[in-house]
């Protein structure tokens, strides 16, 4: 009944979100984080061009959302090497959540219009054949988790209305989508966020994006909190827990970090090894590309409507500059995470020869803050096929340019859909299978089978509750 207790989920968030509809709209140019002078809808009240006649003040534009986290931390519209000096403070910050008052949900939840009713804003949001490209969708709902970590924290300020807070993307859970081959280009998105888990440094922001008041994507990003120059962790406010929906939600945060950590220690195939019943697989696969004439190991042939795995790679080298920066002057965590999709999707693309409809989003962990100036590297390789599902894995690597040493950023897996528009049970013909060659080409086949396997059985419970 998963998809039935989100849509109350979604419902009961909302409710308290969005009201009546009135509009009153004033045009103002400002220039957008790509550098191009664009058009921006100043919503001041509320829209109703997203179809779903509801809005009240709660529900703010994209400019000022970023407002906001600029004046907060003190930063500049124009690039400088030096950031805005924060130090002095630090003596706003505490030492125990005991000092802080305790916040409602209802104190930072904020809901955010994407208005792509307005023509002028909407090109920014298309893919060529007019559908909505996701990769900004992503960008836009970091922006969304860092306005509401510092609304959280907001009693804090110095006399100037700068936070002594660096809040830093730390994880973004599993990324859901449904029905995302339905959305409206023409029609305004809502992006919905509030805090669903508080610890002692760290904070879990959940989201929702809806259009017509349905919900297509949920996800939820676990902020952590630094001091003002970023060299120590930061206590932060608490959550005050007002309802037995609260008290459920709040649970259900701790589990899921829980659930994080321990499959990390004990199901990564960096550490432990395969189950007996994967490295059966393996083998069985390894002979299935033998020959049956040459009798030797080293004689390896495809089965039919199949690929070598090493042939699914597409690789892409990108230089950081500053109009891809964030308020902390490294490079803005949703900016890599845009990149990383729109390559797993060209290599999807280029894998089936049908465009594929991205389905979901494993989690992702920042292991590594990006520089402005430096030239991250991405590759990604198509892991694994179950018609007509497959699983793209990017990894995003920081390169040194003068060592030449490799540091990783994040590591991706996305998984994707392509269907024959004439047949959907002919999707075999159109996603080939892959097959690997070496034992680290298996053991990224296994984990990629573990991740793919998993999102199918939830395709499949929201199929069965619909």
């Amino acid at each position: 009944m998963r998809v039935n207790k989100l849509a109350t989920q979604f419902r009961s968030f909302s409710s308290y979100l969005l009201g009546s509809a009135s509009s009153s709209q004033q045009q103002l140019r400002r220039n957008d984080s790509s550098g191009n002078w664009v058009q921006f809808a100043r919503f001041s009240t509320t829209s109703t061009s997203d179809g779903g006649g509801s809005s009240q003040s709660d529900v703010i534009d994209l400019l000022q959302m970023r407002d906001f986290i600029m004046k907060v931390c003190g930063a500049t519209q124009v690039y400088s090497e030096h950031v805005s000096q924060r130090e002095q403070l630090r003596s706003l910050l505490r030492d125990s959540q005991d000092d802080l008052e305790a916040r409602t949900i209802s104190d930072s939840a904020a809901t955010v219009t994407v208005p792509l009713s307005n023509p002028l804003f909407r090109e920014r949001y298309l893919n060529t054949n007019g559908t909505i490209r996701y990769g900004h969708l992503l960008e836009e709902l970091g922006g969304l988790a860092g306005y509401i970590s510092y609304q959280h924290n907001s009693p804090t300020l110095s006399a100037d209305g700068r936070s002594p807070y660096s809040m830093v993307t730390a994880m973004v859970d599993e990324l859901i989508l449904r029905n995302n081959n339905h959305i409206d280009t023409t029609c305004d998105i809502k992006m919905h966020g509030h805090v669903s888990w508080v610890g002692k440094s760290s904070l879990e922001i959940t989201m929702y994006m809806s259009q017509r008041e349905q919900m297509f994507l949920e996800t939820q990003f676990l902020m952590v909190a630094r001091d003002a120059s970023g060299s120590k962790s930061a206590v932060v406010h608490p959550l005050k827990l007002t309802s037995d929906a609260d008290r459920k939600m709040f649970e259900s945060g701790a589990a899921r970090k829980l659930l994080y950590q321990i499959e990390t220690a004990k199901e990564s195939l960096f550490s432990t090894p395969p189950t007996v019943d994967e490295m059966n697989l393996v083998h069985y696969m390894f002979l299935q590309t033998l020959s049956s004439t040459s009798k030797s190991f080293s004689s390896r042939i495809l089965p039919e409507n199949s690929v070598w795995m090493d042939s699914t790679k597409m690789k892409n080298a990108i230089v950081c500059f500053p109009q891809s920066r964030n308020v902390h002057n490294k490079v803005f965590g949703g900016f890599i995470m845009r990149m990383a999709l729109e390559l797993g999707w060209a290599n999807a693309y280029s894998f089936t020869k049908k465009r594929p409809i991205p389905r979901a989003i494993d989690d992702i962990v920042f292991h590594a803050p990006v520089n402005i100036g430096a030239l991250l590297l991405m590759s990604s390789q198509v892991c694994v096929v179950d018609p007509p599902y497959y699983l793209v894995r990017v990894r995003a690597e920081i390169s040194n340019a003068k060592t030449g040493e490799l540091t990783t950023s994040n590591v991706f897996h996305f998984t994707f859909e392509s269907t024959p528009d004439e047949d959907p049970a002919e999707a075999e013909k159109i996603v080939p299978f892959v097959y690997p060659k070496t034992y680290g080409e298996s053991m990224l086949y296994l984990d990629g089978r573990r991740r793919l396997a998993k999102q199918i059985l939830r395709f499949k419970e929201e199929m069965e509750d619909i």
